[in-house]
């Protein structure tokens, strides 16, 4: 096992004047499971494929261990990588795919034959063994291209949005096994994906990432609570945070007429902006009477799921119809308000997020 370092590594692709990523500085302890997140485009493969020494580094640094990697090639990295589309081979029994790279080292045969045998029972593939990649389902061939990089025994995994290819369901259940796997072997893990939901529930900590650039790294509580910026905000949790325009006035910030107290220690840090950002989480949100402070929404749909219900509506007063800001409110799923109908919405103070509207970064402590 070991740690893994990325000392201000940038990559820019030949033709382009922009870093696909820019100066990334992150440290990976020894035996954590690090999740790189963010949007299409935002570097989280390239940094991983960095790290695989799939990708040339322009500028900086990546070290395994306290060993510089930066040059090496994939083969010395002692490294091992799960793809997103599986990478197996077809006329290949699962045992032979699970043995080949130990095959190509010169391991020998019955050496080979007890660590893939261990693997296969780690990961439940004991009956699978004599069958072809044809013959298995989605998530049974991940787990084949799981048990290949295990029977290397690397320093470190590297995993490539392994479970996209997956249904719905089965990238449930799958994450679960890949998270508890990775924590009864503690092989430090590189993990990338751009869903949100996969990388809070699996991830040790998570980094998030922004047209190359690092946003936050913290562990997904954290990055819930206290998230750095409006991306980060808005990026994680499902629904999304609800992110509002406040107009500063003596009294706090007004949003609809919704006035929202702002601490002195905040007010100091708003600058020169007549406004802020509100965010506010839908499970912060709680229906109060048509006389009290609160946001008035006019509800457009009711999503029931049993435990949950959410509210969606538009923001009363806010444009025209094309352009009204839709509120998103976690509400009681046993008394859900009829479409159609207007209520107010109100947040206690201390689950109210502030950021500033020029610079993007959180203002409340």
């Amino acid at each position: 096992m070991a740690t893994v370092t990325f000392d201000k590594a940038s990559r820019t692709y030949p033709g382009s004047d922009k870093p696909a990523v820019d100066k990334l500085d992150l440290e990976i302890n020894d035996g954590e499971f690090m999740v790189l997140v963010g949007p299409s485009g935002c570097g989280k493969s390239t940094s991983l494929r960095m790290l695989a020494g799939l990708e040339e580094i322009n500028d900086g640094a990546v070290r395994i261990g306290e060993r510089d990697v930066t040059h090496l090639p994939p083969k010395d990295r002692d490294i091992a990588m799960v793809f997103q589309n599986y990478a197996l081979y077809p006329h290949m029994s699962v045992a032979e795919n699970m043995g080949f790279a130990l095959k190509m080292q010169g391991v020998a045969k019955d050496q080979r034959l007890k660590k893939v045998r261990e693997a296969a029972q780690l990961l439940g593939l004991e009956e699978f063994l004599d069958r072809k990649p044809k013959a298995l389902s989605g998530g049974q061939r991940q787990r084949v291209a799981m048990g290949r990089a295990i029977v290397r025994e690397p320093k470190v995994f590297l995993m490539d949005e392994p479970l996209s290819n997956l249904d719905a369901k089965l990238r449930v259940s799958t994450r679960t096994q890949i998270a508890a796997l990775q924590r009864r072997l503690g092989i430090t893990t590189v993990y990338v994906t751009h869903d949100q939901t996969e990388a809070m529930t699996m991830g040790d900590r998570v980094a998030v990432l922004k047209d190359g650039l690092l946003q936050q790294t913290d562990t997904p509580l954290n990055l819930y609570d206290k998230p750095n910026n409006v991306f980060v905000a808005g990026f994680i949790g499902s629904p999304a945070m609800n992110l509002l325009e406040g107009k500063v006035t003596d009294t706090g910030a007004d949003v609809g007429g919704y006035t929202i107290p702002i601490e002195s220690s905040v007010r100091g840090k708003i600058g020169g902006d007549s406004t802020v950002t509100v965010g506010i989480r839908p499970e912060a949100f709680r229906i109060v009477g048509s006389g009290d402070n609160g946001l008035k929404v006019e509800v457009a749909v009711v999503e029931e799921l049993g435990a949950d219900a959410y509210l969606y509506g538009l923001l009363d007063g806010s444009g025209t119809a094309e352009d009204q800001k839709e509120i998103i409110a976690r509400i009681d799923a046993r008394r859900p308000p009829e479409k159609g109908v207007s209520v107010k919405l109100a947040a206690d103070a201390e689950r109210i997020h502030l950021f500033s509207t020029s610079t993007g970064e959180r203002l409340t402590v």
